[in-house]
């Protein structure tokens, strides 16, 4: 099982690890900081021993990452892991302004049902089904997730179940969401953001998130 220290700190931005199994171009690690797409949220972008990941994908209850075909390790080696932290602070920031989206949704708009979600370094968006169109709504929701944001209280990430590696995030006195994903100290660090809602088909709605300043860690 790879030890997921994105888990432990998500600001580490560098590790030095061992190689623990090597299969072609895919090998795992002992333990990790690089984060594989799961959840919508997208992988981090870096590299393993000075070699670019291609892919980062979970399996199980590891992460296999795949490297260019001539990247020449072998297990045992020990490797420095380096992941693109602008990028994953991105992340970071819009998956947390996602959740907080949907949460207020959740809230405000009975019998809403998430039907898909990403969060990549540009925009996130979540889909959710619903029989009107968000747009007439969007000023107030924008307001109270803004408002959340700008409380800028703590976020708790822990696990629910440790062998099951299932985690949750919590807003303390707001509520807790079951999520594995990598997660802020605080909310005051999402900023500014502006929400804007796409048609993608009847009783279907996305809500796009992007962020209005350039606020690094």
């Amino acid at each position: 099982m790879t030890g997921k220290l994105f888990w432990t700190d998500p600001y580490q931005t560098s590790l030095t690890t061992t190689v623990a199994r090597v299969e072609g171009a895919q090998l795992w690690l002992q333990d990790t900081i690089f984060y594989a797409f799961s959840g919508g949220q997208e992988s981090d972008a870096g590299t393993i021993g000075g070699r670019p990941v291609l892919q980062a994908e979970t399996q199980g209850l590891d992460i296999a990452y795949t490297l260019p075909a001539e990247h020449g390790l072998t297990a045992g080696d020990t490797v420095r892991v380096e992941i693109d932290w602008p990028r994953r602070y991105r992340l970071m920031r819009l998956h947390f302004a996602a959740e907080l989206t949907l949460e207020t949704i959740y809230r405000d708009f009975a019998g809403v049902e998430k039907i898909g979600a990403h969060i990549a370094a540009d925009k996130a968006r979540i889909d959710f089904a619903l029989a009107e169109p968000i747009t007439p709504h969007l000023p107030a929701i924008s307001a109270k997730v803004q408002g959340l944001i700008d409380a800028d209280s703590e976020i708790v990430s822990a696990f629910s179940d440790m062998e099951a590696e299932r985690r949750y995030w919590e807003v303390p006195g707001y509520c807790r969401v079951p999520c594995g994903g990598t997660h802020l100290r605080r909310t005051g660090e999402v900023g500014r953001i502006a929400l804007k809602r796409k048609n993608i088909g009847k009783g279907k709605e996305r809500v796009e998130i992007t962020l209005l300043d350039g606020a690094s860690c």
